[in-house]
């Protein structure tokens, strides 16, 4: 049987020390000479891909920190590795993290007291590594404020779904942004619509078809759509519809009599066109 050769070190983020893989071995982690086996599939990225969170990485054993970063940076994430207390808080002072891989037994400063100086400055994230499993230990570790606990040997791929999961309970989900065009814009966090920053009058209904409008631009519907979508009917009077449609236009459009931007779509409804052509 040959074996096979190992993977290539994921490439090292701006800022970080070098995060390499050892070869593959098997896929867990221990206070020895850890090894891993190579990755097959992707892991999960971050809760935010359009911004990596950033893990500062804390752990004397500089063979298990290469590992737990290489994983980290494969995921997709920012990776700051340190290998004592004191480095780690000067490290989070100049990079603040939002998650931090924090190994109980370190030189000079355990990793509780780590945790408890971390917390003292601001909330932050911290799952905790350690070769001992007395309960007493991971209580102690919740205690001051870890987030999370894992006991030597470990996977690897298992500390990278762990950190995903505490990131998506701990960093807030950005506020989706309020759907807006042709100068209309509708925040349905607030009900509040405004044209060109000029705050519209809108009813219930009213608002909640611009919305629907300003989200499905250049998509003709049906009033038996709308009504399903807008009003949450399977059946009514389409009437309703009609009449909304026309009280809307006489709010956003500049002439209502002949409206560009929710236009009739004939033999099937309605239309909203963000750039405000004349209809055929």
């Amino acid at each position: 049987m040959h074996q096979q050769p190992p993977e290539p070190a994921p490439p090292t983020p701006q800022g970080a020390e070098p995060a390499t893989v050892p070869e593959a071995g098997p896929a867990t982690v221990s206070t020895a000479r850890p090894t891993v086996a190579p990755v097959a599939e992707r892991a999960a990225a971050p809760v935010d891909a359009a911004a990596p969170a950033r893990v500062l990485v804390v752990d004397d054993d500089p063979t298990v920190a290469e590992v737990v970063a290489g994983y980290l940076v494969r995921a997709g994430y920012r990776v700051d590795r340190v290998g004592d207390g004191p480095a780690a808080l000067e490290r989070a002072a100049v990079n603040r993290p939002d998650l931090v891989v924090l190994d109980l037994m370190l030189p000079g400063m355990d990793g509780l007291e780590v945790c408890r100086r971390l917390r003292g400055r601001g909330p932050v994230p911290v799952i905790m590594l350690t070769a001992r499993g007395d309960e007493d230990d991971r209580v102690l570790g919740l205690e001051v404020g870890a987030d999370d606990y894992v006991t030597k040997p470990f996977s690897p791929r298992e500390l990278v779904l762990r950190v995903e999961s505490v990131l998506r309970r701990t960093r807030p989900a950005p506020a989706p942004r309020p759907p807006s065009a042709a100068g209309l814009t509708a925040d349905p966090a607030a009900r509040r619509a405004t044209k060109d920053g000029a705050e519209l009058a809108l009813t219930l209904r009213e608002f909640d078809l611009l919305v629907f409008f300003l989200r499905h631009p250049g998509r003709a519907f049906a009033r038996e759509e709308l009504m399903r979508e807008v009003w949450g009917w399977d059946f009514g009077d389409l009437s309703t519809v009609t009449v909304h449609v026309r009280r809307l236009r006489g709010k956003v459009e500049d002439d209502p009599a002949r409206p560009r931007l929710i236009q009739t779509v004939w033999g099937v409804g309605y239309r909203f066109d963000p750039a405000g052509r004349e209809a055929d």
